[in-house]
């Protein structure tokens, strides 16, 4: 039975529905991550979880337990915001342990409770200092402290890296897994960051307009988007999604990509979904995420089906441990990510190989995958 189970959760403020039956499930120990646009209401059911908000209708359970009608001290749940939300006048240690003397836990244990959760966030030399003392980093481990002190059954974290810079961001979402695969929690994340989501989760929930458009884990949602909408979002640099058409003869496929001024290109395709056949000679979108367009030499050596075009490369983009190119093919910009030693130069007519295994296919009319 699943630790966390939402079922078909709306929350409507006045007229206006901001979650449209939501479904969801998380093992005990999962690491749920809701990731989608601004708006999309990520937030808002974060808040329903923790009873901040209350839910026009649907079910909210946390280990069996129906939660919709807890007041949020009575869920067991902790939650890290966004702002820290750090009391300005108490130190470190007094932010930790707030939680704790509000239940009326003795002092001797409220210490050792401490000590035990600045030892796991590596923060015992902070303890004895007020936040204005510390780093964007520092209050955020002592934001999480503070959560994990209770040990609750559910973590929530409201996009808690969103206010530090870029290299920090990437400190901290090292120490968020570290933390997760020390303590075994569950935890349920909000994001806009889909590169936070996808080195965080074991699960992600991906939102658009109050609706989950996929939810899997990682490696499905990177790699078998269920719409465009997904496959573009999920992924940096992004899936190309290339406008094409579907030819071939007989019951052999091939995806023709149009090119301004040039012959188009024609890739044979193997092993073609099986819904592509009705799309012959129709427009359809092909997808192909930039390592899987690449030069030959760095094509991945046990794909089954490569195919080697001559693209015109309109911009280099040496990346350090990459190379990017940019041609143009359907009307569209599209990257292709190289070895950093690979030879390319702007304005050349270059082999680039496509890994047509790791390719997908959307119909441009309803947006879907066809499978």
């Amino acid at each position: 039975m699943a630790f966390l189970e939402i079922d078909g959760l709306r929350k409507r403020f006045g007229s206006v529905e901001i979650l449209k039956g939501i479904d969801l499930e998380l093992e005990k120990g999962g690491f749920l991550v809701l990731v989608g646009p601004s708006g999309c209401g990520k937030s808002t059911l974060l808040n329903t979880i923790a009873g901040l908000e209350t839910v026009t209708s649907g079910q909210i359970r946390v280990d069996g337990r129906a939660i919709n009608d807890l007041h949020p001290s009575k869920r067991d749940i902790a939650m890290v915001f966004q702002s820290y939300a750090l009391y300005p006048n108490m130190t470190v240690a007094g932010n930790i342990a707030f939680g704790l003397e509000m239940r009326g836990i003795a002092a001797a244990e409220r210490e050792v409770a401490v000590a035990k959760v600045a030892k796991t966030l590596q923060i015992e030399h902070l303890l004895q200092r007020k936040p204005s003392q510390l780093s964007g980093g520092q209050r955020q481990r002592v934001a999480m402290g503070r959560a994990l002190v209770r040990d609750p059954k559910l973590f929530l974290f409201d996009e808690p890296l969103s206010n530090l810079d870029a290299k920090l961001r990437v400190d901290m979402r090292i120490e968020i897994k570290r933390l997760h695969a020390a303590t075994g929690t569950t935890i349920v994340y909000v994001t806009h960051d889909q590169i936070e989501a996808m080195t965080l989760a074991s699960k992600i929930a991906v939102m658009r307009d109050g609706e989950v458009q996929q939810f899997g884990t990682p490696a499905e949602i990177y790699n078998n988007p269920g719409n465009l909408f997904v496959a573009d979002f999920m992924g940096s640099p992004a899936m190309n999604l290339i406008p094409a058409t579907v030819g071939g003869s007989g019951g052999d496929l091939s995806i023709v990509l149009e090119r301004e001024a040039r012959t188009p290109i024609i890739l044979p395709l193997a092993n073609a979904p099986n819904g592509l056949s009705a799309f012959k000679g129709k427009p359809v979108v092909f997808g192909v995420r930039p390592e899987a367009l690449t030069d030959p030499e760095g094509a991945e050596r046990n794909a089954t089906n490569i195919a080697t075009a001559d693209c015109h490369i309109e911009v280099v983009e040496p990346a350090g441990s990459d190379t990017f190119a940019v041609t143009n093919l359907g009307g569209k910009g599209v990257v292709a990510r190289l070895r950093a030693d690979a030879s390319i130069r702007p304005g050349t007519d270059t082999p680039l190989a496509f890994n047509l295994a790791k390719a997908v296919f959307f119909d441009p009319a309803t947006e879907g995958r066809i499978v």
